[in-house]
């Protein structure tokens, strides 16, 4: 039987390995709204949670995916630098504040609101989605579309 050098067998076996934690690995560390599982939104004081995320995100460059229900806070995302939306995602916006209280935040409103492009920012504004605690939707398919997100390919 012929024997393999100790180097040849080391390479052969870190060669194994590296095939194997790569077939293992998932295929994208891009983070999701479905990853993190904040779609549903804030309570009162939770936003914090929303912006550490987006800070993480944009400090890394990594892509984050907008691929499904996002509603209230998890709308903050859309300020992350390497954000892209898929046509199924469904966004909703309304004020910022607490709704089992029945108290619109002027600040939670306005900070959600300079998460937006400009775009999409004067079309919620104008059509009063910040205005009340009634969600609005709009499809990741808009989202694209209309306000010039980036599509996740």
């Amino acid at each position: 039987m012929h024997r393999l050098p100790g180097f040849m067998r080391a390479l052969g076996v870190l060669v194994a390995f590296s095939i194997a934690s790569f077939a293992s690995a998932p295929a994208s560390a891009d983070g999701s709204v479905s990853a993190v599982h904040m779609g549903m939104g804030a309570r009162p004081g939770e936003m914090g949670n929303f912006d550490a995320v987006v800070n993480q995100y944009n400090a890394s460059g990594e892509r984050f995916r907008i691929d499904s229900h996002c509603q209230s806070a998890c709308t903050i995302f859309l300020s992350i630098r390497n954000v892209c939306i898929t046509p199924g995602a469904t966004l909703l916006f309304h004020a910022g504040g607490d709704r089992r209280a029945g108290r619109i935040s002027a600040y939670s409103t306005q900070h959600m609101l300079a998460a937006y492009n400009p775009a999409l920012r004067q079309y919620v504004t104008e059509n009063h989605f910040m205005d009340t605690f009634e969600f609005h939707a709009i499809s990741g398919r808009d989202i694209v579309r209309r306000f010039g997100y980036p599509a996740c390919r």
